[in-house]
């Protein structure tokens, strides 16, 4: 049985392959023809009595300038987030400690905010607690913002 569904394997991948490399690319027209850009103007007859009256375009539209808005580029607030100062990196979800990059537990070791990078299974309420007043004072700091 095993034999048979191999067989059937490869003479379906053959057949694929065979479909892919001779597949001639047809050039698909669109169903809707393009519209034309020129107006159309329908033009009634009119009885000689009545005198046609010419059509004039409205005049065109002025364009406001927009160099008055160009020159003064609305300010976006910063990213909040840490910024890795070695690499450039910027991490916005650390919230959650046991889900924080590496470089971040690290930093907090560096800058002297934790005692040690802590696993997983140390963690409890207190330290969870400490561990956010730690981040909060990194985010202050000048090298970390991002």
């Amino acid at each position: 049985m095993t034999e048979v569904l191999f067989i059937l394997t490869v003479i379906f991948v053959a057949y694929v392959l065979y479909v892919v490399v001779t597949d001639n690319k047809v050039i698909v027209k669109p169903a809707i023809p393009e519209a034309n850009p020129e107006k159309q103007v329908l033009v009634a007859k009119s009885p000689p009595s009545i005198e046609p009256v010419p059509q004039t375009e409205p005049p065109p539209k002025t364009v406001k300038s927009t160099l008055t808005e160009k020159s003064t580029p609305a300010k976006q607030p910063p990213k909040k987030g840490l910024k890795d100062p070695k690499t450039g990196d910027i991490a916005t979800t650390y919230s959650n400690y046991r889900f924080t990059k590496r470089w971040i537990k690290e930093a907090l070791v560096t800058e002297g905010l934790l005692e040690k990078v802590y696993k997983n299974n140390e963690l409890n309420a207190e330290l969870e607690i400490s561990i956010k007043a730690a981040i909060a004072k990194l985010e202050a700091m000048d090298n970390y913002k991002a």
